[in-house]
């Protein structure tokens, strides 16, 4: 009888392990606030016109990435328009459309747009 209930107790605790997703999915790294692309702490997020659509290269890095810090990807892939690129130092960044994306350090609060059109070549990702 002890080993008819260890076993319904072990295929229990099976069962019930089995229904927990196997990764337990963070925040989504990027969604749509008031019409614009934000991060998952609500911050703006841009595009870089010098970044070819499709390419998977960033051409935003050194003092550029310090200004505007790369948006990582999360673990889980996300459906399109949304992709991953692999930037040269080996880390993951989120693309839309192919692009890259970006935040802007000069953005303070969530919702702040001081990047769109700076230097005629950061745009706020819209849709």
């Amino acid at each position: 009888m002890k080993a008819v209930n260890l076993g319904i107790a072990c295929l229990s605790t099976l069962c019930a392990l089995c229904a927990l997703p196997a990764h337990a999915a963070g925040p989504a790294p990027v969604k749509k606030v008031d019409g614009i692309l934000v991060d998952a702490h609500g911050m703006t997020v841009y595009t870089f016109d010098k970044d070819v659509a499709g390419s998977g290269k960033s051409a935003c890095s050194g003092p550029c990435e310090e200004n505007w810090p790369a948006v990582k990807a999360g673990e889980s892939a996300l459906p399109a328009p949304y992709s991953t690129i692999v930037r040269d130092d080996g880390t993951k960044q989120l693309a839309y459309h192919g692009k890259p994306l970006y935040t802007f350090v000069k953005d303070k609060k969530a919702g702040e747009r001081e990047g769109d059109k700076k230097m005629n070549v950061w745009h706020v990702v819209t849709d």
